[in-house]
């Protein structure tokens, strides 16, 4: 057996680094990323069979010496099928399958005798050090940007891996085997809400680590190998913790799988909510059974259980109201042919976003109604309760996290203005000065490009267009103020100032980043800054800036000082070509293009943190950028919400979240929220900043 072993792990990697050499051998630095990855699986694949072959020698089952010789057997077929018949998907699918199996044949196959086992405790090592490698691998990944963003729930090798532990706990007598399974589709829940952002999702990932750890196995009565269940706890969490906060996907992206589906399927996902929301509610009411203090129990428990029924009752109204107003924007989008990216806009112009902040009130409270049901008949002895609270709470958290971000992220009305100054050349004095007859027609194509590229953005996102100004010889400072300050003070059609306005710019520019106009007249940023405090007084709308110009990098910098305003800065920097000979030199225009094709085109290939791009992208903030909010919905919005979904039973219970959501009792919680925003946008601001518009701001 040990010749077959030795066999098996000496040609695997043997053709991994064969594979290695021959995929990524110009990439030495992803070569050695990868590299950790397979190490952390040759430590966790040595860490299960020494742990097996300890609890064989120590029992003398013979069933586990039968799982031993397969799992090397499945080993073999997986590498087999991976190298030579280069079927990947179906040898990764095994290994990950027979890796969470046997990890949870690690965990419930415990005994104290085993502590004291030389080969245990090297199992224990071995998975402890799997743990900071495949940490260490997801980290780097993230960060020298060879993560690939794709929206989905959960992963193949995530699924396998629970359904692997979940089939190992039927070694266990059936009721703490369903005690198992119901804790494994909690912890896929809690996976979710991660990845998806749920602005409740660590706290769930808080409170089941706790409970699980504490209270969960404790009440089994069973001897388990924390550090097996610490491996696959962690190999799990990784990527979805790292991926709350790396990841740039926007709201619609990351909850794509959900929006995506059609309205039968959504309305019969509401069938196993309401069986987990039933059986909860029954085991809850096992409390009932202990009648020593039945005359406080028994009416407390009824009492908290018509206050959840009606919460809850209010939650399936809302889930139901949003399933069929997903539904028409759904029938809208295909009448239209928009594909994905044109769902958010069209959800806005449906009133979504309305909905979502007002449901997000109504989901908190139902949310409060199941953990008072849970405080109030709470079972530290039955392991089915804990388990089955451990997966309410994030499937309630899951929704109250779409209402959440939908309602912060959907809406807000968006008019944007364009100035062109084709100018390639510039006067001692500043002045531009129009360019030699031999370059007139080069630069026309380039410039009506750009035209094209703007509108292409403004049409794309539905962005009300103030004009696209053109000149060829220049524009001046009084002309531009006018047209600038006239933009600024545009309205809707119903009264309010517009949520986001956007100007671009291409042109020449001073190093100081000025713009260069007509007459040696120049535009600093000090002027925008000063005219967008004047008309933004009293309503909160932000103003964002892209330029394609030389010298965007000064007003990047002078952003970030900037207090009191919600204003952003998209700029470029264009490579220094030595040798024109081998290489075009980059040029105005080129970043335009890039960027408008990066925010229209979900296909695009565009990679902006590549090493060695000719046209590089950085962006600034503002320092309260973080504190952005849209208008919220007034009375008058809640009440008509109101009349139109919920019966007039449910008038007290709405009434109540809707005011207990204006109370704000977590101020302080919200200000700290705050503070950490600012901090992790102005001092760790992310590649990709989604603007909630349906565009981002990039940097290289």
């Amino acid at each position: 057996m040990c010749r077959f072993l030795r066999y098996c792990v000496s040609h695997c990697l043997q053709a991994a680094m064969t594979r290695l050499d021959e995929v990524n051998g110009e990439a030495s630095m992803w070569s050695s990323v990868r590299w950790l990855g397979y190490l952390s699986g040759l430590n966790l694949l040595v860490a299960l069979c020494l742990g097996l072959y300890a609890r064989w020698e120590k029992t003398a089952e013979s069933t586990l010496l039968v799982i031993l010789v397969l799992a090397l057997f499945v080993l073999g077929i997986a590498c087999i099928l991976y190298y030579y018949f280069s079927m990947e998907t179906v040898s990764l699918s095994l290994l990950h399958l027979w890796f969470g199996f046997l990890l949870g044949l690690l965990c419930f196959l415990n005994s104290p005798d085993l502590e004291s086992d030389v080969k245990e405790q090297a199992a224990n090592s071995l998975l402890l050090v799997s743990v900071a490698l495949r940490t260490l691998w997801a980290m780097l990944e993230r960060l020298l940007g060879y993560t690939h963003y794709r929206p989905a729930f959960l992963t193949w090798a995530e699924r396998l891996e629970l359904a692997g532990f979940a089939a190992a706990s039927t070694v266990l007598i059936i009721q703490k085997s369903l005690s198992i399974m119901v804790l494994v589709v909690a912890l896929a829940m809690v996976m979710i809400a991660l990845r998806m952002k749920a602005v409740l999702a660590l706290a769930n990932l808080t409170c089941f680590a706790a409970i699980t750890a504490v209270l969960f196995f404790e009440s089994m009565n069973i001897s388990t190998n924390p550090f097996a269940l610490t491996c696959f706890f962690s190999q799990l969490i990784c990527d979805p913790l790292l991926d709350e906060y790396f990841s740039g996907l926007s709201v619609t992206e990351r909850w794509q799988p959900f929006l995506l589906w059609r309205g039968l399927w959504r309305r019969l996902s509401l069938l196993p909510l309401l069986m987990v929301e039933g059986a909860f509610i029954v085991l809850a009411a096992r409390k009932l059974v202990d009648l020593d203090q039945w005359y406080l129990t028994i009416p407390s428990f009824l009492v908290c259980v018509l206050f959840w029924a009606a919460c809850h009752v209010v939650f399936v109204i809302t889930v139901w109201g949003f399933h069929t107003k997903l539904s028409e924007c759904q029938r809208l989008c295909l009448s239209q042919g928009s594909e994905v990216s044109g769902l958010d806009k069209i959800m806005a112009s449906k009133g979504m976003r309305h909905f979502c902040l007002i449901s997000q009130r109504l989901l908190l409270l139902t949310l409060g109604s199941t953990i008072a049901v849970a405080a109030l008949s709470w079972q530290a002895s039955s392991s089915i309760f804990i388990s089955m609270f451990l997966l309410v709470l994030p499937l309630e958290s899951l929704f109250h996290g779409l209402f959440h971000e939908l309602g912060n992220s959907l809406g807000g009305t968006c008019v944007g203005y364009a100035v062109v100054i084709p100018t390639n050349y510039c006067s001692p004095d500043g002045q531009p000065l129009l360019l030699p007859p031999g370059q007139v027609q080069e630069l026309n194509r380039r410039s009506t490009g750009m035209l094209n590229n703007v509108q292409r953005f403004f049409a794309h996102h539905l962005i009300e267009t103030f004009g696209c100004d053109y000149s060829t010889s220049g524009v001046t400072l009084e002309a531009l103020q006018s047209k600038i300050r006239a933009f600024l003070e545009l309205r809707t059609a119903d009264g309010p100032r517009h949520d986001t306005y956007v100007i671009f710019y291409s042109g020449h520019t001073h190093r100081s980043g000025e713009w260069a106009l007509a007459g040696g007249d120049t535009l600093r940023l000090d002027h925008i800054v000063d005219w967008w405090r004047d008309r933004s007084d009293g309503f909160c709308s932000r103003l964002i800036l892209v330029l394609d110009c030389d010298n965007s990098l000064p007003w990047v910098k002078e952003i970030r000082k900037v207090d009191g305003l919600y204003m952003a800065v998209q700029g470029a920097t264009l490579a220094r070509v030595t040798d024109v000979e081998l290489q075009d030199p980059p040029q105005l225009g080129d970043f335009s293009s890039q960027w408008v094709e990066y925010n229209c085109n979900p296909n695009s290939n565009i990679q902006w943190s590549e090493r060695g791009k000719a046209v590089s992208a950085i962006y600034g903030i503002s320092k309260h950028w973080s504190d952005y909010t849209l208008h919220l919905p007034t009375g008058s919005d809640v009440t008509n919400h109101w009349r139109m979904y919920f019966p007039r039973c449910t008038y007290p219970v709405v009434q109540l979240a809707l005011w207990c959501g204006s109370l704000n009792l977590l101020w302080f919680c919200t200000a700290c929220l705050r503070c950490i925003k600012r901090v992790k946008l102005n001092w760790f601001p992310p590649a990709v900043l989604d603007t909630g518009q349906g565009f981002k701001l990039v940097r290289s």
